[in-house]
């Protein structure tokens, strides 16, 4: 704490009163301000885990598990599905760049992909995007909370709207996800073409690990987004006591204020 100069001795009393009623307003909100930092960067990490688990997701092959009985070419007798290629083991079909796996590719444009793979190949995609717009926007808010931004209205609306992305992407997965889920329960076949050596149909098939982790990358992205948009400003402390803090003192004017106990000690 600095001191005051030579020529404002008779102003000494007033000069320890200002700073210390300063240092007491910048330091009165900070219980309520770290515990909304330590909620709301919890949301941020949630929803960046979701986004990560979603992208994972989307790259893996074992959405839907085809168990065939026909091992002539699929020696494992089990095919993957994926969003974006169709593979199984085989001792005798090898694609290049693999030992023991033969994979095709699916894509949009094929009139054999079907609508839930089709849906998946657009919605993830779109769910990637909103996901980490929502997560720079979580990011700027925190910013402005750790340096203690006054103004209530640009991060309540700062967190708003990165939980409406957070729940946008979330729904943006859920759909292709809920789908693919729906067309594995009740043993959808796809008519792939003679290139892709898979039979029509499988004898059965069960849900892969793809959709799970999906699955849960969409439930964190939704617990952020509700709690991002649950945001509420923190409101100041109050002093013990119930006391208001004490008005601010003219310097000009050199209004009456109450003498600093510990300078009249210092000054006795």
């Amino acid at each position: 704490m600095r001191k005051c100069p030579a020529a404002d001795r008779p102003r000494k009393t007033s000069c320890w009163r200002v700073q210390s009623v300063l240092v007491s307003e910048s330091e009165g909100c900070s219980p309520c301000s770290t515990q909304v930092l330590v909620v709301q960067l919890g949301a941020l990490w949630l929803s960046c885990v979701g986004w990560v688990l979603t992208a994972v997701a989307l790259g893996l092959i074992q959405w839907r598990v085809w168990l065939v009985s026909d091992r002539g070419v699929i020696s494992s007798g089990v095919a993957w599905v994926g969003v974006w290629r169709a593979c199984f083991h085989s001792h005798t079909l090898v694609t290049h760049g693999f030992r023991v796996m033969h994979c095709r590719s699916m894509s949009l444009a094929e009139a054999f992909t079907p609508p839930e793979i089709g849906a998946a190949q657009v919605l993830m995609i779109l769910s990637l995007v909103l996901g980490l717009c929502g997560n720079a926007g979580g990011v700027y808010a925190l910013r402005n909370i750790y340096f203690r931004t006054q103004e209530d209205s640009p991060v309540r609306l700062a967190f708003f709207t990165t939980g409406v992305l957070c729940l946008m992407a979330a729904v943006m997965s859920l759909i292709p996800l809920l789908w693919n889920l729906i067309s594995v329960v009740t043993n959808q076949p796809i008519e792939f073409p003679p290139e892709f050596n898979m039979p029509p149909a499988p004898d059965s098939q069960h849900v892969g690990c793809g959709i799970g982790v999906g699955m849960v990358g969409t439930v964190l992205m939704m617990v952020s987004g509700v709690i991002f948009c649950m945001y509420r400003f923190p409101v100041r402390s109050q002093h013990p006591g119930g006391a208001s803090p004490a008005p601010s003192v003219s310097g000009s004017k050199g209004a009456a204020v109450e003498d600093n106990p510990a300078f009249e000690s210092h000054e006795h």
